[in-house]
């Protein structure tokens, strides 16, 4: 009753509350200054996936501007299915996920371990190991093209040298051009996945290790029994973003073979990049974007669940 007398004017009419009330005012201030990021994510990230998604149902050549666009349906799903350089791509992409996720993982692993319990001078390690991943990939890919060179390469003089008469072509043959790029990226990469390993092995107390020394266990019981264990989320941290970082593999293949010889080195992005920029038909190239990308969401759920499940 006192509120509502209070809520009265003399006359005996009642107040009407302001719409506009200090939290209010700072409310829209705060959205104010939201809005430039809101507009330019619909634009950059909602409005051009809902676009490509579309697209992968058109025809569209890049040249013919807007107008050229024309709905073809499912034509651009089907024709990818049997395409022969798609389905290459993909084996190829497979490969090089193959060779560059697990492979360099346990190697980091090792590594890792080594350094942080052996070594002198783990700083300066963490530097030299970490100098490549911050380097551009168009230098290094540079500077090993050089080393594999087929004839004045000197991987390959040090090859012969040792008695080896017919080295490996490595990026000029299809049979060693996509192992040749999977040797330069994991090469690259390795920094990385070491100092994130050794991040990760700082957390690990060494009671445990104590402990276990005390049971007599051995340096590979320990490593197999506690390290690995332990360091199992950032094992799977480094999975996800390495398998990922795998499917999007493009400059250095454009950089080296653009995808040859023979399209030995094809993969999916480079793919969507021929189709849409060098063949202009946009609409096949969304549609094969669409393809990575559920390839990439199914890789990731099932990964995810595996892991939760665990």
């Amino acid at each position: 009753m006192e509120a509502a007398k209070r809520a009265m004017t003399p006359d005996g009419l009642q107040k009407r509350k302001k719409f506009w009330t200090p939290r209010r005012k700072e409310a829209l201030i705060g959205w104010l200054f939201l809005a430039p990021e809101i507009v330019g994510m619909l634009l950059l990230n909602v409005f051009a996936l809902g676009f490509s998604l579309y697209l992968s149902f058109t025809s569209w050549d890049l040249l013919s501007g807007i107008s050229g666009i024309k709905f073809t349906g499912l034509d651009n799903y089907i024709h990818m299915f049997q395409d022969p350089t798609i389905i290459r791509a993909l084996k190829n992409n497979l490969i090089y996920t193959v060779l560059t996720v697990p492979v360099p993982i346990a190697i980091a692993l090792v590594l890792a371990v080594l350094i942080h319990s052996k070594v002198f001078w783990k700083e300066y390690f963490k530097v030299v190991f970490f100098i490549p991943y911050i380097s551009s990939i168009i230098a290094i890919a540079a500077v090993w093209s050089a080393l594999f060179h087929p004839s004045l390469g000197p991987i390959n003089q040090f090859l012969m040298d040792l008695g080896i008469s017919s080295p490996p072509k490595w990026l000029v043959d299809p049979k060693t051009s996509l192992l040749s790029i999977a040797i330069i990226s994991s090469w690259a990469g390795l920094g990385y996945t070491i100092i994130i390993y050794m991040a990760g092995l700082t957390n690990i107390s060494n009671e445990l290790y104590e402990a276990a020394e005390i049971d007599g266990a051995s340096s590979i019981t320990k490593f197999l029994k506690i390290t690995v264990p332990l360091l199992r989320p950032t094992t799977f941290f480094l999975f996800i973003t390495m398998l990922i970082g795998s499917f999007k593999v493009f400059d250095i293949i454009s950089y080296l073979t653009e995808g040859g010889p023979d399209n030995s080195s094809t993969v999916i992005v480079f793919r969507i990049y021929e189709e849409g920029f060098v063949n202009y038909n946009m609409g096949y190239a969304a549609a094969i974007s669409w393809l990575l990308f559920a390839i990439i969401a199914i890789i990731t759920a099932a990964t995810w669940k595996m892991r939760k499940e665990e």
